[in-house]
C-alpha cells in the first residue's frame, strides 16, 4: 500500500457495556476519511467483574481503579497492536492513536462538575510507540461544557449532506443524536436523549443470564406496558433541554427499579423488556420531533443496531426514513472508534474537537493530553 500522500490514525473505545475494546484504523486524504481496518478484544471474565465493581459507583476503592487503569492501559496498547498487525502497517506509520479510555463515572451536574476514565495513556504511548491522545472530555467541562456528547463533531465532518437535513443516532448504553442541517449556516445539534441499550441489557443479564437481548427476540415476545411506560416517561431527564448529556449512573438498576416499584400491577419480565426498548426508541423520537423539527433521513449507529426489535420500533415511532450507517459506506458498529482517531487528528493538528453548541461550553476547545510515543521529539525550552 503506498502510504506516502495518507494519514493513519487509530481510535480506541470501551463503552458502557464493559464488553471490551473496538479498534479502528482511519485514513485521512484530503477530505475522505476511510476505515481501513478494525479489531474487537474482548474483556476477561475477571476484567470485567472488575469493571463492573467500580464504574458508575461512587465510592470505589482507589487501589482497585489505580491497578484497573494499568491492567487497561496495557490491554489497550495490546489491542491497537494486534490492529496493527491485522492492518499490515507498522506503528511507525500511525501519527497517533485517539483513546477513549474506559469511563468510570461521567457527573456534569455535580457541585463542582467531573469525569474520570480509566486506561493508562502513558502505557499505551510506550508500549505501542505510538503518540496517544487521551483524556478528551475534562477540557470541555473547564468550559462549562457537559463533556459529552464529543461525536457528533465527527458526525459532521463526515455524514452531513447539503441535499437532506439528517439526524445521527448511535445506540450505546445510552442513546445520542445528531442533527446535521443541510444548510450549512445552522448549527449543529446533539445531546444524550436517554437510555439506549444499558437499561434493556441489564434486564437480559438479570433474567436470562446473557449479556444482551439476541435481536431482541426476547423483548418481541412480550407486551407493552403503559402504565410502566408513562411512568418512565415522565422522568425529569426527558424535559431537560439540550445542552445535555447522561450515563448509567443515572439510568441504573436503581432508576428501573425505583420506577418498577410505584407500578401498582405485577407485570411479567418479558413485558418489562418490552417496555424498556418502547422507552429507548420513544425517547430517541420524542427529542428527534422537540428539538431537531424535520428530518429527511435517520442514519442508526452504535450496537443498538443489532437489536432488530428495537430497530424496528425506532421506524415505527420516526416521521422519516431510518437506515443504518451501512448506508453511508460506514459500519455502525465502528462509527465511535472511527470518531476518537478523528477527534485524535484535531488535536495533533491544533484544532477544537468540540462544539459548543452540542456540549454547551463557552468556546471551541482542543482537547486532550498528548503523551509522547518513543519517536516523537519534544522540544524543551
Amino acid at each position: 500500500m503506498n502510504t506516502d500522500s495518507i494519514e493513519f490514525y487509530a481510535g480506541l473505545m470501551s463503552g458502557t457495556s464493559l464488553d471490551g475494546i473496538d479498534a479502528a484504523l482511519v485514513s485521512f486524504e484530503d477530505t475522505t476519511i476511510q476505515l481501513v481496518e478494525n479489531y474487537y478484544q474482548p474483556f476477561s471474565p475477571q476484567i470485567r467483574r472488575n469493571l463492573q465493581s467500580v464504574c458508575f459507583a461512587k465510592n470505589a476503592e482507589l487501589a482497585r481503579v489505580g491497578q484497573l487503569d494499568t491492567q487497561l492501559g496495557i490491554l489497550f496498547a495490546e489491542c491497537a497492536l494486534n490492529l496493527f498487525q491485522k492492518a499490515g502497517i507498522k506503528p511507525s506509520a500511525i501519527k497517533a492513536i485517539g483513546s477513549h479510555g474506559q469511563t468510570l463515572y461521567h457527573d456534569p451536574y455535580g457541585n463542582p462538575p467531573s469525569t474520570q476514565s480509566i486506561g493508562d495513556p502513558n502505557r499505551i504511548a510506550e508500549i505501542t510507540g505510538v503518540t496517544t491522545i487521551a483524556d478528551f472530555r475534562r477540557r470541555d467541562l473547564v468550559l462549562h461544557g457537559q463533556g459529552a456528547p464529543l461525536v457528533p463533531a465527527f458526525h459532521q465532518a463526515i455524514f452531513r449532506n447539503r441535499k437532506e437535513d439528517r439526524a445521527i443516532v448511535n445506540i450505546g448504553g445510552i442513546a445520542n443524536i445528531t442533527k446535521l442541517p443541510k444548510d450549512k449556516t445552522q448549527k449543529v445539534i446533539g445531546f444524550d436523549t436517554g437510555p439506549g441499550n444499558a437499561l434493556i441489557d441489564y434486564w437480559s443479564k438479570l433474567h436470562l443470564s446473557t449479556a444482551y437481548d439476541e435481536n431482541g427476540e426476547w423483548a418481541k415476545s412480550g407486551r407493552l406496558n403503559k402504565a410502566l411506560l408513562e411512568l418512565m416517561l415522565q422522568d425529569g431527564y426527558f424535559f431537560v433541554p439540550p445542552p445535555k448529556s447522561s450515563g448509567q449512573e443515572y439510568f441504573s438498576a436503581d432508576w428501573l427499579n425505583n420506577k418498577l416499584s410505584k407500578v401498582s400491577q405485577s407485570i411479567p419480565n418479558q413485558d418489562i423488556q418490552t417496555t424498556l426498548c418502547h422507552l429507548s426508541a420513544l425517547t430517541i423520537n420524542n427529542a428527534l420531533r422537540t428539538y431537531c423539527g424535520n428530518i429527511d433521513l435517520l442514519l442508526i449507529c452504535g450496537g443498538g443496531v443489532h437489536n432488530a426489535f428495537l430497530k424496528d420500533l425506532i421506524r415505527d415511532y420516526a416521521d422519516c426514513e431510518v437506515q443504518s450507517t451501512v448506508v453511508e459506506g460506514v459500519d455502525p458498529d465502528w462509527v465511535e472508534a472511527m470518531a476518537f482517531a478523528w477527534l485524535a487528528k484535531q488535536t495533533m493538528e491544533g484544532r477544537p474537537g468540540n462544539l459548543p453548541e452540542v456540549t454547551g461550553a463557552e468556546r471551541p476547545a482542543i482537547l486532550g493530553g498528548i503523551y509522547p510515543g518513543r519517536n516523537r521529539k519534544v522540544n524543551v525550552t
